[in-house]
């Protein structure tokens, strides 16, 4: 997220009913009051019938006009879903057609999403993206809720969930979802003024870790970017030491855009939070350490490949956004990488998923 952004906090609209009129004849109504003033000696039988049959026929009409309204109503419902429902229906999800550099093809999948919130994710029906995607691993970041708080629509079956909050309720906060229980769970950088913020989770597995952040935001004025460059050093270090042990993958939300290619209007951003030359130059940093931007990697030259859109301006229709969501590996660990998707279509946040497809 980037400050300044006007965050919705729903995305859905309103059902229109439609009213029908169920009043009689017009023409009816008078022919009958004409029938009454012009008959002397009443209603025969014969005129009772002939009543009776055009009241019938009006009824038998409004009725099949009713009840075919009425199915028309419900059929419009019918067609009608959740916004999130159906951009998850216009993405095929377990297509990958790049392989290894040596033909092998995936076996395991990794994604990641700023949700902007947990619970009005979960209001928007974000939950169903598991169940579509089905990675193997799932890390979330912006969770915005304590442990406690959690509603009970987070549990998905097959997965083990770890959850780091922040102490300042409605703040950062990071997620992770499993289906292999980590040979270890470690929550923090290793720093009191950090960790209580709630912003980096790292799972240790057989052949690898997976580090799962939500960077420090520079701020609104960048009134906290020389927090976020006491971070970014903190960070790196971070990293190298467990590329010491073993292959690392990172994943979350960085709060940086690279390069001006991983931007829309670059020009007019020099001094934005995200895109300033400190924070870019921390991930140059990053990167010089032997790690690799896979995304890069694979699309050294592609334009228009952002993972953020502020709400406002009608910023997503226009695709003008922000690449600030990464896999970022371990540079010996890339021969197990197949490809980097941005699930651009994907709705329910701010930010859309990635997805990271390996053969381990």
């Amino acid at each position: 997220m980037l400050p300044g952004d006007v965050k919705e906090q729903s995305e859905s609209g309103s059902a229109n009913e439609n009213l029908h009129n169920l009043s009689g004849s017009e023409d009816e109504e008078q022919n009958d009051k004409k029938n009454s003033r012009t008959s002397k000696k009443g209603p025969t039988l014969d005129s009772w019938v002939k009543k009776s049959e055009k009241e019938s026929k009006g009824r038998n009409k409004r009725s099949r006009k009713d009840d075919g309204d009425v199915k028309e109503t419900e059929a419009k419902k019918s067609k009608s879903s959740n916004p999130v429902e159906e951009s998850l229906a216009d993405t095929d999800f377990n297509t990958c057609e790049k392989t290894t550099t040596d033909g092998k093809t995936w076996n395991f999948k990794i994604s990641s999403w700023n949700v902007a919130g947990i619970r009005a994710w979960l209001k928007k029906g974000g939950i169903h993206y598991i169940n579509k995607e089905q990675p193997d691993i799932l890390t979330l970041q912006e969770t915005k809720c304590s442990e406690k708080k959690l509603p009970p629509e987070v549990k998905v079956p097959g997965y083990h969930t770890y959850w780091l909050g922040s102490e300042k309720e409605g703040y950062a906060g990071v997620a992770l979802y499993t289906k292999e229980k980590p040979v270890d769970i470690k929550y923090g950088i290793g720093d009191k003024s950090f960790d209580k913020e709630g912003r980096l989770i790292t799972a240790e597995y057989e052949k690898f870790y997976l580090v799962a952040t939500y960077v420090v935001n520079a701020g609104q004025g960048l009134k906290t970017l020389d927090r976020k460059i006491e971070w970014n050093k903190l960070f790196e270090e971070y990293l190298k030491n467990l590329d010491a042990k073993k292959p690392v993958i990172l994943t979350g939300d960085m709060n940086v855009a690279h390069k001006e290619i991983d931007l829309k209007n670059p020009k007019t951003n020099q001094k934005s939070a995200g895109f300033t030359p400190e924070e870019r130059e921390g991930m140059t940093s990053l990167l010089s350490q032997g790690f690799v931007d896979t995304y890069r990697h694979f699309n050294p030259d592609k334009e228009g490949a952002y993972t953020f859109w502020t709400y406002m301006n009608n910023a997503r229709a226009n695709n003008t956004g922000w690449r600030l969501d990464y896999f970022i590996v371990s540079e010996r660990f890339l021969p197990a990488v197949c490809d980097n998707v941005i699930r651009e279509k994907v709705l329910g946040s701010d930010h859309c998923p990635i997805t990271l497809f390996l053969h381990l």
